[in-house]
């Protein structure tokens, strides 16, 4: 009787372990990625602003 139980437990216990030892990685990778692309997206945006002020002043 106590069996079932048990067996449904250590089951959830192994699942939810395996799963927050994929998933942690995984949403850092993707969190880091996003946070390169934007870092970039200013970069860009910077440097173009840049551009337009050299060409503005005649430099």
């Amino acid at each position: 009787m106590r069996r079932p139980l048990g067996i449904t437990i250590v089951g959830g216990l192994i699942v939810s372990q395996a799963l927050t030892l994929f998933t942690t990685p995984v949403v850092y990778l993707f969190f880091d990625r996003v946070r390169g692309r934007f870092a970039r997206a200013v970069r860009g945006r910077r440097a173009g602003r840049r551009r337009v002020a050299e060409v503005v002043a005649g430099d």
